[in-house]
């Protein structure tokens, strides 16, 4: 059902064009509303010819399949719901080619719909979302019976279900669920929604007696979604339960065996709901005017299509809630967006006389809340059931709409022309481009430069007057036999011959770069296939063409590539004039997806306005996280998760999401001061019940202490570990970095080692199972110490023993930390383990401190400190770097390079690669100074202020530590570039506070000493654990080795 008639429900004419899409859809099993309105359209309202069209044309569908139902995926875990075929009855083949079948089908939905209705009031579609919920109910029910624990059970332990300080509350998962709990948490965290809905009151009508079916549905709805937003607000609970809304929503339709809609069609509904539920209100408050429904406001906006059908103009207004947008075949949300605002034949339109078909679409009034429908879901044929599209699709975290307004449509079929006309040029550069880089007429193909070298180097080589097969015949031992096939026809390679290993094999490809390498031809012969006869005329004359072709080639393609860069990137700034960024709209909330097309998993990524921050609510779960984990989730492309919904928001309505103020006071409301009276006296009752489960579950612990007490002066024992709450500390979902020791990593190598020699010396003393542990201990880490591995994978941050092995450390120094490594007292929690972490003790007391220097163990383990340290500062320096925070990234790169510079002048494996931080803080300084100009072109005194702010306070201290080593050219280099570029001002007109502005910055700038000015303090570092530091460096590596440098 669209969106218009849903709300203004107008005209009987667009009613019963809406049925026959009802049931064009039970029909066929087809749910794209467009193929469907489209088929209607060419049948020109024949059901009979639209059904036809839709089975025979194989028309490309979205994901639902003819009849589905939600289910558990495994046995206790409700996180994935399955999506399964169920048998019908009444399935009618319409494959064939049998009339008789289709009429009967047709006639089939015809009675079956008119019935639905007649009996219960309500419509295909409303029936069709009953089975979703009332599987969610049932799951939630039957769990109750299950003795295996569930995922979503809930903690016996009411402190793990405690809300700390303001942290948002989760909604838990009562079974199948996820996806009602991403679509609440997104509206619920507009809060200009929030406020409607904990402000809606009921009508006065509905007080005695619901008057139809719409307000037994709605109104009780209303009722528990307020009670819902109200614990979100003000529980104490770390997450609450949704049960009673959903079981609302289940009561309000009778269930049948229709189809099962897609958590999109739930979301179109539940405004719906939402909206039939306000229009009552709106209806009831009026005083003569037109009601004004706030969801319609909200939510609703419209667009005008202007198009030619058949030579004939048109133009429709029509209103649209959420925008559906194809996903295929499409790299970003723009080109989706293009598509759908463009169709048919658009030449059409703007001329006259045309037989062709087309329509654009243009936004004539846009709503606050902009929801984009990605279409992640096809219908395969062939296979008979719908398949996930996991194609890579970006979107922006603000969207600017201004060339899709109506008011805006002539600049923006001018600047679509234009795109038209460069990528047309565009394309035929790229095919020029091509014939140069993938040069010959055979099924090998190579660049044409390389092809003019390789002759040019075959040409110059020195001649030669034998066959080099006869010279290896004659060379051959008597007792050989050299036959044409053992003998490669070149000298590229020793091994099997070209009759054994085809000549386009990978094997042979990999080894062309260095063939010489493990030859073992004579060494009078030439290295290379060289002419057997040339003259120094001949040879002058090829030499000089080829060279010269080389040039021309060289030149040629620079010129292609560099034409392709250009347009590329006047594509890119077609739209970035000021006229086209004028309607902003901020990415507010993106719904993710992940699985496939028959089971997944949903959870939500909204924006924190205030915080300016992303979190992460994944039922019970809310989360702090960032835009790069937003980004590998919801773009798609990386692994089974995408994004399926994006909301937006209109960056200029800054009411939706505004804090409300007391209006006397003017003092901001937060948390229960938000909500009504009696909301904030039904979250009181609620934290009043919760509160009793902690006294109860406090005094049932106390009353376990006294009886451990009273057994403990019986028969004394060790002491149990408290169950007690944890109630300081940083909120879970922060997500602050472990403060784990360092000690507690090596306890699990240190076990591990223990049971390996346990089960060798099942008998031996506790000395002997620690002599064994150490020597297996000392193994595993020398393998380590001895591995090649990965740049993500650094084996020294595992171990100080490792570090300690590939500097050469002193055997003492390594002994005594293994000692210590099985004396640390993390080891006192098992029996076995406690007599070997005795044992380990008394070695290390019995150590004389002539047998060890005390000061040199110090230094080492001093120096290892600042390994881990200096990793912390490249580790976070990079990350920072990638997420273009450029000013805070340079202070880590800076004290990065420095400690890691003063490590390596003691040995070539104290540190890291010095080239790779140098990059980094190059690249830093280079794009902070690219910053800073800008805003100095600007001409705003502001940003010109901020802009040389940068540059005293930052770049100018920095010059020094690049100038410092004459041998660094790339970092001279970068320094030039800086000082170029605001050098190049002194030439330009500006106004005279600027020139001012200026020459005194300059002289600071271009200051050629060397000596190092002093820094800020170093910046605080968290403390990771081993594990997490490993985790952490292993990623930003990885990163980097799969994304090529943004630099020189």
């Amino acid at each position: 059902m669209t969106v218009e008639q849903n709300v203004l429900q107008q005209s009987k004419a667009q009613k019963h064009q809406q049925t026959f899409l009802n049931q064009l859809r039970e029909i066929t099993g087809i749910n794209d509303i467009q193929v469907l309105q489209q088929a209607l359209k060419d049948s020109n309202g024949n059901l009979e010819l639209a059904v036809t069209f839709l089975t025979t044309k194989n028309a490309k569908v979205p994901q639902q399949e003819e009849a589905t139902y939600y289910q558990t995926a495994l046995p206790g875990n409700d996180r994935y719901i399955s999506v399964g075929s169920q048998a019908d009855t009444n399935v009618i083949d319409l494959t064939g080619d049998d009339k008789d079948d289709l009429q009967r089908a047709i006639a089939l939905s015809l009675e079956e719909s008119n019935r639905a209705f007649r009996e219960t009031g309500i419509t295909d579609e409303e029936q069709a979302i009953s089975r979703v919920l009332e599987a969610s109910i049932a799951e939630n029910k039957a769990s109750l019976k299950r003795t295996h624990p569930e995922v979503w059970s809930d903690s016996p332990n009411p402190y793990d279900r405690k809300r700390q300080d303001s942290c948002p509350v989760g909604l838990k998962n009562v079974g199948n669920t996820c996806w009602f709990s991403a679509v609440i948490q997104s509206l619920f965290n507009l809060l200009e929604f929030r406020r409607l809905v904990l402000n809606y009151s009921p009508p006065a009508s509905a007080q005695d007696l619901p008057r139809n079916q719409k307000e037994h549905r709605n109104l009780p709805f209303m009722r528990e979604l307020r009670y819902l937003f109200a614990l979100l607000v003000g529980s104490k609970r770390k997450y609450v339960d949704p049960s009673r809304a959903v079981e609302i929503l289940k009561d309000a339709f009778k269930s049948n065996d229709s189809q099962q809609q897609d958590v999109s069609e739930f979301t179109h509904k539940l405004l719906d709901w939402l909206e039939d539920a306000f229009q009552i209100k709106a209806e009831e408050e009026r005083d003569g005017e037109k009601p004004k429904n706030p969801m319609v406001e909200l939510f609703y906006g419209r667009f005008l299509a202007v198009g030619v059908l058949e030579g004939k103009k048109f133009e429709n207004t029509e209103m649209f809630g959420q925008y559906p947008l194809q996903v295929n075949g499409f790299k970003d949300l723009h080109e989706c967006l293009e598509a759908a605002m463009i169709e048919g034949e658009i030449e059409s339109l703007h001329s006259e006389n045309s037989g062709k078909s087309g329509q654009e679409h243009w936004f004539t009034e846009l709503p606050p809340v902009l929801t984009f429908e990605l279409s992640r879901f096809e219908f395969n044929q062939a296979l008979g059931r719908p398949e996930k599209i996991h194609n890579k699709l970006e979107f922006p975290p603000i969207l600017y709409l201004d060339r899709y307004m109506h008011k805006n449509r002539e600049i923006t079929r001018i600047k679509r022309d234009e795109i038209k006309r460069l990528k047309e040029y565009l394309t035929v550069l790229q095919q020029r481009l091509e014939r140069y880089l993938s040069y010959g007429s055979g099924p090998k193909r190579f660049p044409l430069v390389d092809v003019l070298q390789y002759a040019l180097e075959f040409a110059s080589s020195k001649p030669v007057c034998t066959s080099p097969i006869d010279d290896i015949d004659a060379s051959a031992p008597p007792s050989g036999t050299v036959t044409t096939q053992t003998i490669p026809s070149t000298t590229e390679q020793q091994g099997p011959s070209s009759s054994e290993i085809p000549s386009t094999s990978p094997v042979q490809r990999s080894v062309i770069h260095k063939p010489f390498t493990q030859s073992r031809i004579p060494p009078d012969l030439p290295m290379h296939p060289a002419p057997r006869h040339i003259t120094e005329e001949e040879l002058s004359v090829l030499e000089g063409c080829l060279h010269r072709w080389r040039t021309e080639v060289e030149n040629d393609t620079r010129d292609l590539q560099e034409s392709i860069s250009r347009i590329h990137r006047t594509i890119e700034l077609m739209y970035s004039d000021k006229s086209m960024v004028q309607v902003p709209y901020r990415l507010h909330a993106v719904l993710v997806h992940e699985g496939q097309a028959n089971a997944g998993h949903y959870w939500a990524y909204i924006y924190d306005h205030h915080q300016r921050r992303w979190m992460k609510y994944n039922d019970i779960s809310v989360t702090k996280s960032t835009w790069e984990e937003l980004e590998r989730d919801s773009f798609g492309g990386y692994r089974n998760a995408s994004a399926y919904c994006l909301m937006y928001i209109n960056d200029k309505e800054q009411f939706l999401i505004q804090e409300e103020f007391n209006k006397e006071t003017g003092q901001m409301l937060l948390g229960m001061d938000t909500l009504p009276p009696d909301l904030k006296d039904y979250v009181k009752e609620d934290n009043k019940r919760f509160e009793k489960e902690l006294e109860e579950w406090d005094a049932e612990l106390a009353q376990k202490v006294q009886q451990e007490k009273l057994l403990a002066s019986q028969t004394p024992r060790m002491p149990a570990p408290s169950s007690a709450p944890v109630q300081a500390g940083e909120p879970e979902y922060l997500e602050q970095p472990s403060r784990t020791d360092l000690s507690k990593h090596l306890k699990e190598d240190s076990v591990r080692a223990i049971t390996k020699a346990l089960a060798e010396q099942e008998d031996g003393s506790p000395e002997t199972v620690m002599q064994t542990a150490i020597k297996l201990e000392y193994a595993r880490l020398l393998k380590l110490a001895q591995d090649d591995p990965p740049p993500e994978c650094d084996y020294r941050l595992h171990h100080a023993v490792v570090y300690f092995m590939q500097n050469e450390a002193p055997k003492k120094i390594i002994e005594r930390t293994l000692l210590e490594q099985f004396g640390d007292h993390n080891l006192s929690f098992d029996e076995r383990c406690r007599n070997i972490m005795k044992v380990a003790q008394a070695k290390l007391e019995m150590i004389k401190p002539d047998e060890v220097n005390m000061e040199e163990y110090e230094r080492w383990h001093q120096e290892y400190r600042n390994y881990r340290e200096t990793t912390m500062y490249l580790m976070v320096g990079l990350e920072l770097f990638q997420k273009k925070s450029y000013m805070e990234a340079l202070l880590y790169l800076i004290y990065a390079y420095q400690n890691n510079k003063e490590l390596l002048s003691k040995g070539l494996y104290r540190g890291h690669d010095e080239e790779l931080i140098s990059h980094y803080r190059r690249e830093c300084l280079l794009k902070l100074n690219e910053h800073a100009a800008a805003l100095f072109e600007s001409g705003d005194d502001q940003e010109v202020n901020n802009g040389l702010i940068i540059m005293n306070e930052l770049i100018v201290p920095c010059l020094p530590l690049l100038l410092v080593d004459e041998m660094e050219e790339k970092d001279i280099a970068a320094v030039e570039d800086m000082r170029n570029r605001w050098c190049s001002y002194l030439g330009q007109e500006m106004e005279p506070n600027l020139q001012e502005k200026l020459t005194d910055f300059l002289p600071k700038l271009l200051d050629c000493s060397t000596e190092i000015k002093g820094f800020n303090d170093p910046p605080k570092l968290p403390s990771y654990s081993t594990h997490e530091l490993c985790e952490r460096y292993a990623r930003i590596m990885l990163s980097l080795s799969r994304t090529p440098a943004d630099g020189r």
